[in-house]
């Protein structure tokens, strides 16, 4: 993958807006609910969009999601060579800083949790749920922003979970009880879970708030689908305990979110939108159903503001594809964003984007684009030749 493909945080996400005036860091990330930046959708808030979705992405590309390997539910990669083994294409400017994990024990649906067959495997109670990053001192001086990053992994099987997990909703103000437990659950027989996905990810950050107090500081969460909802969840957390703030001045915190189902009830919508310092961008694809999950019948309420997009725009997909979670694939979506201009305009890519990225894991490329579907696969599964006579994984 070419890195003119993604996105660089120095000076092509600070001053490249549409236009004479380009948008400020803090209307990029919603001080002004993005008034004026999605219809038509600014040019530098669209690449800033598509990099977090190319952090949502690694988590999937990294994930070993494979029951055979010992190592099934962790990733892959190290942190210092996670970027370069993913492709991530803005590696020269964002350095991953923590690995975050969740634990089973509230058992949780296959697709969200997976485990190994083996015997011998890593962790029987633990999966790698996402990570945290932070702008690198060369992207910080260009920018004049360093940027804490937080990702969260969706499923691995995309529509499975939808079915199973509950959609009761318990305090605090009422959020869905399958993304709380996720976020809020430990287990002290796993090293890795010993303390919940929300302590780690709360530890991490308040060690690089401290790390680069007295810079111009801003926290991003990102996910997909069921990360979506994480990454709503813990920066409305960040932002209410304070976390998110640094010598009694609020620090921004944004989500921008990937195909979200609903995360809880009105008054979750309410106190998130009290609070000054918080905003999300919910990024949707018109035919997608997930985000209409679990519904407002329910009791559900949608939370943040929306930039509506329809693959059925793009020329280069199937009109008619007879797969439903083609239309929630994360880079189905980010191609969607790449050449969206709006709902009078004709689709046009208005940023380096490779369309055969769309194939990474789905077969919504339409044939003569002749790309092959879901091709994105670790080199022999994983396997290796151990000595002369042993191949393992």
């Amino acid at each position: 993958m070419d890195a003119s493909q993604g996105v660089l945080l120095s000076s092509s996400l600070v001053g490249a807006a549409n236009g004479p005036a380009p948008a400020s860091w803090p209307e990029l990330l919603g001080s002004r609910h993005w008034d004026g930046l999605l219809d038509p959708l600014d040019l530098t808030l669209r690449r800033l969009i598509l990099l977090c979705g190319d952090l949502c992405q690694v988590t999937y590309d990294s994930f070993n999601s494979d029951s055979h390997s010992k190592y099934c539910g962790s990733c892959r990669y190290s942190r210092s060579t996670l970027f370069a083994r993913t492709m991530f294409p803005a590696a020269a400017d964002v350095d991953p800083a923590a690995y975050l994990y969740a634990t089973s024990q509230a058992s949780f649906p296959g697709g969200i949790m997976v485990f190994s067959l083996s015997r011998e495997a890593w962790s029987k109670e633990s999966n790698w749920i996402g990570y945290v990053s932070v702008s690198t001192d060369a992207a910080a001086a260009a920018t004049g922003q360093r940027v804490i990053y937080v990702a969260w992994r969706g499923t691995i099987r995309t529509l499975e979970w939808v079915d199973v997990l509950k959609p009761d909703l318990v305090s605090p103000d009422h959020v869905m009880k399958g993304w709380y437990l996720i976020y809020t659950s430990s287990d002290e027989r796993s090293p890795f879970s010993q303390h919940s996905a929300r302590d780690q990810l709360l530890a991490a950050v308040r060690e690089l708030v401290a790390r680069y107090n007295g810079e111009s500081l801003s926290i991003v969460c990102t996910g997909h689908s069921l990360g979506a909802s994480l990454a709503t969840l813990s920066a409305f957390d960040m932002a209410v305990n304070g976390v998110s703030r640094v010598a009694g001045a609020d620090i921004p915190v944004t989500a921008i979110v990937f195909g979200s189902p609903q995360i809880g009830n009105p008054e979750i919508k309410k106190r998130f939108e009290e609070l000054p310092n918080l905003r999300t961008l919910h990024v949707r694809n018109k035919p997608d159903l997930i985000p209409l999950y679990p519904s407002d019948l329910l009791g559900y309420a949608n939370v943040g503001d929306l930039l509506a997009v329809d693959s059925k725009k793009s020329p280069y997909v199937k009109e008619n594809t007879t797969n439903v979670g083609d239309y929630h694939n994360l880079q189905g979506i980010l191609h969607t964003v790449a050449g969206w201009n709006g709902n009078d305009g004709e689709f046009k890519l208005q940023v380096h984007r490779s369309v055969a990225l769309v194939n990474k894991s789905s077969a919504f490329l339409t044939d003569d684009n002749l790309v092959p579907e879901s091709w994105w696969v670790e080199r022999n599964k994983g396997m290796h030749l151990k000595n002369q006579f042993l191949y393992t994984s």
